[in-house]
């Protein structure tokens, strides 16, 4: 008799632990994030933990159903989220959690006063982090140990990362997203939640996907969703226009009014960057040209050059 063997998907998972008096906006900004991502079909499972089954938020809102630290084994491909609380409340259980939970390789993320919770643990020896402008100062005082950077929005540091709190636990949350799933997607959640993608200042090149996203014309961002879809294609301004039922010329004048570039120069900088991105998954030349809709290997050296000023290696 053959046994067939039965294999369960393990969704990847974000946890939020739940301390006294959270701050609501802290904790439900990366949640849309994430609950958003498997609307578009990157899933998680989020995870509410704590020490109690219900905890107060500093609002007031009682939240419950909460599981408890022990009931769950944390795995390496984790994300958990410390968001950010009143400093005065207890977190002894949330310290000894973490201390606990350190050595899984897990990603740990903090929001606002969040990153206090991670340098009390030891966490953050050693490394760049940052909080609430208001906090900088004092956790830079209480936990010498640490390197706190002042106006940043967040701040990574191997599988620890730390954001300054309020809305920007959203930017962090989009900058995770952005690593383990692309750009493209990335902006994808960022449109269906009305937000513009901020990158941190320390940021040395910006995802083309992304930088020319902020602005709020809906044709626009449907006829950049289209050449990014299709740019293996040939992309006539008149197919293009069509997407959104205009004229060529009137896309051409609204296009640049809403990116600051033509829509020539959008196209070329996305198969450049979408090129460069393939050669660097070591993928054949002749492949990524035509990937990139390049009329051939001539044209995508040439193009690569022209914007970048050197050839990737591979094409060398």
């Amino acid at each position: 008799m053959t046994k067939t063997a039965t294999f369960t998907l393990m969704l990847n998972r974000v946890i939020f632990f739940i301390a006294s008096q959270t701050h609501i906006l802290d904790l439900a900004g990366p949640v849309q994030v994430f609950y958003e991502s498997a609307e578009y079909g990157h899933p998680y499972e989020i995870i509410y933990l704590s020490d109690q089954p219900e905890k107060a938020c500093s609002s007031g809102l009682m939240i419950g159903q909460l599981q408890h630290i022990n009931d769950i084994s944390i795995r390496k491909d984790d994300i958990i989220f410390i968001p950010g609380f009143r400093l005065q409340a207890d977190n002894q259980a949330l310290r000894d959690w973490l201390i606990h939970i350190a050595h899984t390789g897990a990603t740990l993320c903090s929001v606002c006063t969040g990153s206090f919770a991670l340098a009390a643990a030891g966490i953050l020896n050693g490394h760049g982090c940052t909080t609430h402008w208001k906090y900088t100062k004092r956790l830079q005082e209480e936990y010498p140990e640490t390197k706190v950077f002042n106006n940043r929005l967040f701040v990574k540091s191997g599988n620890i990362y730390t954001s300054a709190g309020i809305t920007t636990g959203i930017d962090l949350a989009l900058f995770i997203i952005e690593e383990r799933h692309g750009p493209a997607f990335a902006w994808q959640l960022a449109a269906e939640l009305v937000v513009y993608i901020r990158r941190d200042g320390d940021d040395s090149q910006q995802s083309v996907y992304l930088q020319y996203r902020r602005h709020i014309n809906n044709h626009i961002h449907q006829v950049q969703d289209y050449i990014i879809h299709h740019l293996d294609q040939k992309l006539a301004l008149d197919t293009l226009a069509a997407q959104v039922h205009t004229g060529s010329r009137n896309l051409t004048r609204m296009f640049k009014a809403a990116t600051g570039i033509t829509i020539g120069q959008y196209i070329d900088k996305l198969r450049v960057e979408k090129a460069i991105n393939l050669l660097k998954e070591k993928n054949k030349v002749t492949t990524v040209a035509q990937q990139c809709g390049f009329k051939s290997v001539v044209q995508l050296r040439t193009m690569v050059k022209k914007h970048t000023g050197e050839l990737p290696s591979k094409m060398s």
